[in-house]
């Protein structure tokens, strides 16, 4: 399957695009719980290694609650990136309302020690009206 990616943002040479799609058969819009999944692919534009080292993350739900996810690495793994290289990841995001956000940056280690704050680009969490 073919990934559509919806936002993009770059910093430094390196770009972060993202895919969302609300999962239905994964909420229970009844107890009021809604979840969404997304694609990150984060493609390293620049002329150096890059690390991975830790994700930066601003949810925000329907009601303008305001939630911060910070940790090391994405899914377990604080990837290497040679020039060049890109890394996907998938992960998912709940929430208690049927709309929202997220945001962020990660932080990532250039090989002469530097660090760079990579942006995530702004994308909207919006439940998917049923069909019928």
């Amino acid at each position: 399957m073919k990934e559509l990616f919806q936002h993009s943002a770059t910093s430094d040479g390196v770009t972060v695009r993202v895919a969302v799609n609300f999962l239905p058969e994964q909420s229970r819009v009844d107890a009021g719980k809604w979840f969404w999944v997304y694609h990150i692919r984060i493609e390293n534009g620049s002329d150096q290694v890059l690390q991975l080292l830790s994700r930066h993350w601003r949810i925000t739900d329907g009601r303008g609650l305001v939630n911060y996810v910070d940790g090391e690495g994405v899914v377990g793994e604080q990837p290497v990136l040679a020039p060049g290289r890109s890394h996907d990841y998938v992960s998912g995001c709940p929430l208690g309302t049927p709309h929202g956000s997220m945001t962020g940056h990660y932080v990532m280690r250039r090989t002469d020690g530097s660090v760079l704050d990579v942006a995530i680009p702004f994308f909207p969490l919006a439940a998917s009206a049923p069909a019928g």
